[in-house]
């Protein structure tokens, strides 16, 4: 594992960069900067415009090919990596096809009316304002991609090639890897949560493990996760052996006829208790019974929130309780 960096803006190599959420926890970001010549591609914005404005501020007084950014790629479709996105006046917005259609399902302005809700929602409302409360929804222009692609693309930035590779389905529905050799940098978005629980919300798992033996494969020295510390190979095998860990220990109970939660619950996480939000088992478990299954239909989100919230100790208000 790559020593632990202080949150901000930190220089890879000759033009390649890394914003580091302060917390790897829900809705705390990284996103990064290529750069080359004149020219320079920003990957990912954050969850609301105080947090990408300032993440803009800095990339701009670092690298003076920020000034004016080109390109943008949205790892994947969940808001803390795209939600900032209008800030970035006059790029091209790239993403996968699949997340550029998952990206219409939960907008800014559905996460604002939530956030307005959440008080009269119990325990999952309570829950909610835990992960998301300290993100500004309201006002933000939900701003989708302008390009999009399937499979891989290859781009240049200045004189450096930058290859964009989707693997999903995996954490969402279309998520993609940014590979600039050069650089021998990778940003994964979501394929990679380093000290912080992934969160299986489409899979299959299987196309995410092989995300993992993908990355592991890369010549690559630095490996930038979409939250947590920049990594090594060794932080995307622990992640890998996580989901191999998680189908293995669901596919026992899902065979002993428990239901998701139940199994859930009864899981040991053991070695990976310490990572952040242990609870998104609930979710993950959820997902590979889905898939064990073969079923088509989504758990309702507000049924796997609460889910979540019982597993992190967000108890049932009693009929007295002041919401």
């Amino acid at each position: 594992m790559m020593t632990r960096l202080c949150p901000g803006l930190h220089p890879l190599s000759h033009g390649a960069y890394a914003w580091l959420a302060p917390y790897s926890s829900w809705g705390w970001s990284n996103a990064g900067l290529i750069a080359d010549g004149e020219e320079s591609l920003l990957v990912d914005t954050l969850y609301d415009l105080q947090l990408t404005g300032e993440m803009l501020r800095k990339m701009r007084s670092a690298e003076p090919a920020a000034r004016s950014i080109g390109t943008l790629v949205n790892t994947h479709a969940n808001g803390d990596h795209c939600h900032g996105n209008e800030l970035v006046t006059g790029a091209q917005i790239i993403a996968s096809t699949a997340s550029a259609l998952e990206m219409n399902e939960l907008t800014p302005e559905t996460m604002a009316a939530l956030m307005q809700s959440a008080g009269d929602m119990g325990p999952v409302g309570d829950y909610f304002l835990h992960c998301f409360g300290q993100f500004r929804f309201d006002g933000i222009t939900f701003t989708p991609p302008t390009h999009t692609f399937e499979g891989e693309m290859d781009i240049k930035v200045g004189d450096k090639e930058v290859h964009l590779i989707e693997v999903g389905p995996a954490h969402t529905r279309g998520d993609v890897l940014v590979h600039s050799p050069s650089d021998k940098v990778v940003f994964t978005g979501d394929i990679l949560f380093i000290e912080s629980t992934p969160l299986i919300w489409q899979g299959p798992v299987g196309n995410w493990i092989d995300a993992c033996l993908r990355i592991e494969d890369m010549d690559v020295d630095l490996i930038v996760p979409g939250h947590g510390p920049i990594t090594d190979k060794h932080g995307v095998a622990k992640v890998r052996q996580y989901l191999q860990f998680v189908r293995e220990q669901a596919r026992q109970r899902y065979d002993a006829g428990m239901d998701a939660f139940e199994a859930a619950r009864d899981i040991e996480l053991s070695e990976y208790s310490a990572w952040s939000d242990p609870e998104r088992i609930a979710v993950n478990v959820d997902s590979l019974y889905r898939e064990f299954s073969g079923a088509q239909l989504h758990t309702d989100m507000l049924e796997l929130m609460r889910r979540m919230a019982e597993l992190a100790g967000f108890p049932a208000r009693g009929p007295d309780t002041v919401p």
